[in-house]
């Protein structure tokens, strides 16, 4: 996996850029959220939506299953889909959590799993949390993400809480 190895497991979180929305600074309203809160989320999400962009730049976005592991977001997708053919041609994405009230997003640049050991460690993952069996699904690729930048927001508590982690 060290070709997907993030720079740093452990992001460092700031207050995203967002002007005129009223965001407090870092040490007000409730404070910056700590990774744990984002990777717990991560961790318990069952529905992720997941965005592409084609050649031209059209944006895809679409329901996926996936898991968080080892600091990264795994996904399948059939090869001659929609989201195969856009990462193909732009492995840059976004994968967001269903859940807006407390939403975790995550940017960065996907790779195919190749390895062998690391693709069944996702699949039986996948058996355990969907309880699906991706047997008949061997042939298509896995993806993994590798975060760049994430996003946490609480919707209760949007100016005093909304953080930004970036990996270094």
């Amino acid at each position: 996996m060290p070709e997907t190895a993030a720079k740093d497991p452990t992001p460092r979180a700031s207050r995203p850029y967002a002007p005129n929305y009223g965001i407090k600074g870092p040490n007000e309203g409730s404070g910056l959220l700590p990774w744990s809160w984002a990777e717990e989320r991560l961790q318990n999400c069952r529905n992720f939506y997941l965005t592409t962009a084609s050649p031209n730049a059209r944006p895809h976005i679409m329901p996926v299953w996936g898991l968080w592991l080892e600091g990264k977001f795994l996904f399948s997708s059939g090869k001659q889909s929609r989201k195969s053919k856009n990462l193909t041609a732009n492995p840059r994405c976004a994968v967001a959590t269903g859940n807006a009230d407390e939403a975790v997003i995550v940017e960065g640049t996907v790779s195919l799993i190749r390895d062998r050991d690391y693709r069944k460690r996702f699949e039986k993952a996948v058996e355990a949390k969907y309880n699906f069996n991706v047997e008949p699904y061997a042939d298509e690729p896995v993806y993994v993400l590798t975060p760049e930048k994430a996003f946490g927001l609480v919707e209760k508590d949007f100016i005093g809480g909304a953080t930004r982690w970036i990996w270094q």
